[in-house]
């Protein structure tokens, strides 16, 4: 059984939706150069953070936050969506800095109310914005400089994706995202998700295009987008075994279970959007299309 969602990826249950405006509360226009015991709330945003320099800087960081390995060793203050004020404060932090859709309401009212900065940065599903989602990170904790390097970085390497892509040319593959398969129910990913975005950027087709979010299909909707290629996220070693996922009905008759074309990647990796993503997406595209594009 597969389970998760981009920070999810992360996590253990799917949430409910859970959408709140980045906001900076508390917090000077200048950011938190200052700041020396942050709490990081997403694994893309302890990711930006390490990446800049600064991981010494966090003092703990929720369950999605597992990369890098260092990152895993810092106390856990559980699952984003679900979040315990106590949890948090009780880490005596000078700032906190999260990404948004973390939750649940009620404790980030109480956490904006309380006397510690915290930050809230915006993580569209786009790759086009991950370069303002590390400039913001960057903004927050004094590291500007830095922040505009590895977003130049990133954008240079999507920019060398793109044209390496672009050589694929008609021959596109159809790719379903395949959140969950539990009780059969196949749980796939449509479009506005990190998971179409990437798919996008790797030169693929979203073969779940009619969908908006990640909803359960239908298995005649499944043999009607008929995938080249499942997607799947691997949790830890765990990878989704291509036998037992094309013996599900609604995967007999498609292309993908004729060629038994799974490609399962670490979720955060894959769709994240932070600094590894142009690395994550260029691996995607050698896996699809490995005689056009090298890894």
């Amino acid at each position: 059984m597969l389970l998760s969602l981009r920070s999810l990826a992360f996590g253990a249950v799917l949430p409910v939706a859970l959408v709140l405006s980045p906001v900076t509360a508390n917090a000077s226009d200048k950011g938190n150069p200052e700041a020396k015991r942050i709490v990081a709330l997403g694994g893309t945003v302890t990711e930006i953070l390490y990446a800049l320099g600064a991981g010494d800087r966090i003092v703990a960081r929720d369950s999605t936050s597992t990369f890098p390995v260092e990152a895993v060793s810092k106390p856990d203050v559980g699952y984003m969506r679900a979040l315990s004020s106590e949890g948090i404060l009780s880490q005596k932090p000078d700032l906190i800095l999260s990404e948004d859709g973390s939750g649940p309401a009620d404790v980030i009212g109480i956490l904006k109310a309380s006397e510690v900065p915290m930050v809230t940065v915006d993580t569209p599903p786009e790759g086009s914005a991950i370069a303002k989602k590390i400039e913001d990170v960057g903004t927050a904790v004094g590291l500007q400089d830095k922040a505009q390097v590895l977003a130049a970085q990133v954008n240079s390497g999507l920019d060398a994706l793109a044209k390496d892509v672009a050589a694929v040319g008609d021959k596109k593959k159809r790719v379903l995202f395949v959140l969950s398969t539990a009780g059969g129910r196949i749980m796939a990913a449509g479009k506005d998700t990190e998971a179409a975005a990437i798919i996008e950027l790797a030169g693929g087709i979203n073969a779940a295009a009619d969908i908006t979010g990640y909803k359960p299909l239908t298995d005649e909707a499944v043999i009607a987008a008929a995938p080249d290629v499942v997607l799947t996220m691997q949790r830890g070693n765990h990878a989704e075994n291509p036998d037992e996922l094309f013996k599900l009905p609604a995967f007999q008759s498609t292309p993908a279970a004729a060629s038994k074309s799974l490609i399962s990647m670490d979720g955060l990796y894959l769709i994240g959007f932070g600094p590894r993503t142009p690395a994550a997406g260029r691996e995607l595209a050698a896996k699809l299309y490995p005689d056009v594009i090298k890894p």
